[in-house]
């Protein structure tokens, strides 16, 4: 218990974080590890790192929770790899697979805006309310009473989608311009350099905003349940203690 009878919130960003891990971190790692530590051909790496997003998906739909966006997003991503893997014998088209591959997340991303489902939300919230009961809960309120918080978790994952769909045209673009030798690296600063700049834009925009608005709403809220209240209004007239005026009789 705290000095103000109230229990202590968890603190537990790691593990709001979890969903993130499964369904995005384990995959892509899988699929390094497997590829370049293991050396199995892409194909093969790409098949086994769809396990475990399919096993959500999959799990989701039997426990009548819906689709697992995220899980599904990984899942269908992987399906155009393998599906553009087995067109060998042009570098240039291996090169431009990638790209492929970013365009696909990048349209589910915008897609998903619009559908009103941001996908980006499964990460952007835990890193807002880090992982704080009364942050998470601030963040829920302000999603059905504020607009400009909404708008801001929309645009976050906007931003994630257009700069993706951008790094795909500048890479299909470089498989059939550049050197090949040199795409094979310059790929890689690409992709690099997509993600440094989304996490730039949409933090700068849209995360540290959202984060302000998070924390002062808390406050404002606990600051209510300890007996505070804004000056002037009818909780500050509610906590001034009764006076009272002896009753004044005439001679």
């Amino acid at each position: 218990m705290t000095a103000d009878g109230r229990s202590p919130q968890p603190n537990a960003p790691a593990g709001s974080l979890l969903p993130l891990v499964l369904d995005v971190g384990i995959p892509l790692a899988s699929y390094y590890i497997l590829s370049d530590g293991f050396g199995l051909s892409e194909v093969a790496a790409l098949g086994w790192s769809s396990v475990v997003p399919a096993l959500r998906t999959v799990w989701g739909l039997v426990r009548g929770a819906g689709v697992n966006g995220l899980a599904l997003l990984i899942l269908v991503v992987n399906v155009v790899g393998l599906a553009l893997s087995t067109m060998t014998g042009d570098p240039r088209l291996m090169l431009a697979k990638d790209g492929g591959v970013s365009s696909v997340v990048g349209i589910a991303m915008i897609v998903s805006v619009f559908m009103g489902k941001p996908l980006m939300t499964a990460g952007l919230k835990p890193f807002v309310t880090k992982g704080n009961a009364e942050r998470s809960v601030a963040w829920d309120r302000l999603m059905a009473g504020s607009a400009p918080f909404r708008r801001a978790e929309r645009r976050f994952s906007l931003i994630w989608g257009t700069v993706l769909l951008v790094e795909c045209a500048a890479r299909v673009i470089g498989a059939y311009t550049v050197p090949v030798h040199t795409m094979v690296w310059l790929g890689t600063v690409l992709t690099v350099v997509a993600i440094l700049l989304a996490m730039v834009v949409a933090g700068g925009s849209c995360a540290e905003p959202m984060e302000k608005m998070v924390r002062a709403e808390a406050e404002r809220v606990g600051g209510h349940q300890d007996g505070e209240a804004p000056a002037g209004g009818a909780g500050a007239a509610a906590a001034v203690p009764a006076v009272t005026v002896p009753a004044v009789t005439g001679s």
